[in-house]
């Protein structure tokens, strides 16, 4: 009666070696998989929807030749889900350096470290133009495809606001998939703390009543000169208009209001025609914005020039003669303006 149960033990506890050493080396072989390095390139980069498993997505990488094996992608989703890392992956685009391990892969998407795209607004742009930037750039998602500007307003939260001037010229680094109203709610936020800053410490005994005066007289300087030095003195000059009651004329505002009208040159009759933008024929400032100013325009603005200049006239290579009298500027106009088309 002994005997049998001695050959059922061993046939028992050879079953069993068997089984231990058939889990001794998968283990062994899903360690070494789960540590080699993924067949990655450069610049190779995955994205995790929102709600997607693990499975899914490996297999999506399997088709793109970025597993080994398919026994190296089901190792690794065993792992993840034995480990509880599963339930931690976060949604976004990842970028995977090359040598990473399935191990490795899994630590980049728990992360939450995703990609960051670039976009840049440039100084001196109007909106239209940066607008028109964002509704092409295909790293956002775009939700105001066919919205004019009152609806753009609405839609971040700031209704009745023209959105000329309004946001911050920047390059901005975002996630892909980022709205285009989280983007521009971001944008105004920042010319927001920038104009609230620059408020914050602003020269005495300025004109402006209010930030938004001062906002609308930096995209004038930003308009007029590229010259950091020039600005504070061009922002003195058309304040100094202000107070003597003169009219400011300044083409970029002109330029504005001409809208599509404008041909790339202005010409004398433009001066003429009057429209809320026309600082030839009205006084004061225009009644926005023109454009979006940097952080150098703004500072101008707040900070300008104590100087007498009340002139100024373009000498042709980027730069400006200013001047304190109509005589002079009258003669610095002969020299840079007309004499150079008389003899060329």
């Amino acid at each position: 009666m002994t005997r049998p149960k001695k050959k059922k033990k061993s046939r028992f506890g050879l079953l069993l070696t068997l089984l231990l050493g058939v889990l001794a080396g998968l283990g062994a072989d899903a360690w070494m998989q789960l540590n080699a390095p993924l067949p990655v390139g450069s610049d190779t980069t995955v994205e995790l929807e929102a709600r997607q498993r693990l499975s899914s997505l490996s297999r999506q990488m399997e088709e793109r030749g970025l597993f080994d094996s398919d026994r190296q992608r089901l190792y690794l989703v065993i792992y993840a889900r034995l480990h509880g890392e599963a339930a931690q992956l976060k949604a976004g685009e990842y970028a995977l350096e090359p040598g990473v391990s399935p191990l490795g892969l899994l630590t980049v998407l728990t992360s939450g470290k995703t990609v960051l795209h670039e976009l840049r607004l440039v100084e001196g742009w109007r909106f239209a133009q940066a607008w028109k930037l964002i509704q092409s750039d295909p790293n956002i998602s775009h939700t105001l495809a066919d919205a004019d500007n009152a609806a753009i307003m609405q839609a971040i939260g700031k209704p009745d606001i023209d959105p000329e001037g309004r946001f911050f010229p920047s390059t901005y680094r975002f996630p892909k998939k980022t709205t285009d109203v989280s983007f521009l709610r971001n944008a105004y936020a920042e010319m927001d703390k920038v104009l609230a800053a620059e408020w914050a410490a602003r020269a005495p005994n300025l004109l402006y009543a209010m930030p938004a005066q001062a906002l609308i007289m930096a995209t004038l300087v930003e308009k007029e000169s590229a010259v950091a030095s020039e600005r504070p003195v061009i922002a003195g000059v058309f304040l100094r208009r202000l107070q003597t009651g003169m009219r400011l004329q300044t083409d970029p505002a002109v330029i504005y209001g001409l809208g599509d009208a404008y041909d790339g040159n202005i010409h004398s009759e433009d001066l003429r025609t009057d429209t809320p933008y026309n600082t030839y024929t009205r006084d004061g400032m225009p009644p926005t914005p023109i454009c979006l100013p940097g952080r150098e325009a703004i500072h101008a603005a707040l900070h300008p020039d104590d100087g007498t200049a009340l002139y100024f006239v373009a000498k042709g290579d980027g730069t400006h003669q200013f001047s304190s009298t109509l005589e002079e500027h009258n003669a610095a106009v002969m020299r840079y303006q007309i004499k150079p088309h008389l003899h060329p």
